[in-house]
């Protein structure tokens, strides 16, 4: 078996792949690499084929620390993972990359489910469990296969009654792919970031990640209003059969009234009717600790009726020991300043 590596600049090829691999999620579209670049990243969008046919692809995106760079890959990369070879031409690959490109580590979340014998893959391959996660690992996810009726079946009674209050007080959904919606989404949640204590994402993150999928018409922004008074809204991308409520903020008043739940039915019902098999709420904590930064918040997904889906945990790959210590010094001062 001869594989080739090489890096790809054909969108069409690449997102054919992608979409004809139900595992591969927004985190290696062909759109998240070019939100990166946009963000100034230097990114890698590695084909790996065989006899001129592409039997997997990986999008790898430097980061850039004060405690040094490292190499990302989210949610990837999509190959065939019992193909031993397949496997060996990856890891090598990516190791020359991060070598060549002076990165402390390669950090890696697979689109794998949590298993031991997934986590062997990537341990016999000399990783470590990362002291962080990179992106969400446990999430909450609905089949979208029932009826309207069913779903609203299998909601916590709390949720269903939210929605109908939310109905019946007039409460109205609108949706939006203009970008410049995204400016008050960001100052909404500059005032969140402000009451719970947790670092915000910046208005070149928010805008450029959804002008980049908007475009593509695979995102749109849900803002819920009573009357005119804005309540709630999220951020919902949708790709590869799978709609995922990416980011979401409320305004004071939201905590008034059920917007929030309203938009979550509605991007359900949409997400059927673009014919999409899963409804993904994204992070939820395994903690039952109600002091949990995001326990509220993982009530709040897992009332919809969801089943949660563990995907294996954040692997690193050190390539300069020394300066991944100081690494991991920084990363276990902020897990335990964010309790996370």
């Amino acid at each position: 078996m001869v594989i080739k590596v090489n890096l790809q600049s054909n969108k069409h090829d690449w997102e054919e792949f992608l979409l004809s691999h139900e595992e591969s999620s927004f985190l290696q579209s062909w759109s998240w690499g070019e939100f990166n670049e946009k963000l100034g990243k230097k990114i890698f969008r590695l084909a790996f084929e065989e006899e001129g046919k592409m039997i997997g692809v990986c999008l790898a995106i430097i980061e850039t620390a004060k405690r040094g760079k490292h190499l990302v890959i989210p949610g990837g990369p999509i190959i065939d993972w019992p193909t031993k070879e397949l496997v060996e031409t990856f890891f090598s690959e990516i190791k020359n990359i991060a070598r060549q490109n002076s990165c402390v580590f390669i950090r890696i979340r697979p689109q794998l489910l949590e298993s031991q014998s997934n986590k062997n893959i990537f341990s016999d391959h000399g990783s470590k469990d990362a002291l962080i996660h990179l992106h969400a690992e446990l999430t909450s996810v609905l089949d979208l296969a029932l009826s309207p009726d069913q779903l609203l079946s299998k909601m916590r009674k709390s949720t269903r009654y939210e929605i109908k209050k939310a109905i019946s007080q007039n409460i109205r959904v609108e949706k939006s792919d203009n970008p410049q919606k995204i400016k008050l989404f960001y100052e909404i949640q500059l005032e969140t970031a402000r009451r719970h204590k947790f670092v915000p994402f910046t208005y070149d993150f928010l805008v450029n990640q959804f002008t980049e999928f908007a475009k593509n018409k695979t995102a749109l922004l849900y803002e819920a209003y009573y009357e005119d008074t804005l309540l709630a809204q999220a951020f919902i991308i949708f790709y590869n059969q799978e709609a995922v409520y990416h980011y979401g903020t409320g305004t004071s008043e939201g905590r008034k009234h059920p917007g929030a739940y309203l938009i979550q039915w509605e991007a359900i019902k949409d997400a059927q009717k673009r014919g999409f098999r899963k409804y993904n709420f994204w992070g939820v904590t395994s903690t039952n600790n109600p002091a949990h930064r995001f326990y509220n918040v993982s009530v709040f997904k897992r009332g919809f009726g969801g089943q949660d889906v563990a995907y294996l945990h954040a692997q690193d790959f050190v390539i300069d020991r020394k300066r991944y210590f100081l690494n991991y010094l920084v990363e276990n001062i902020r897990k335990k300043i964010r309790k996370i």
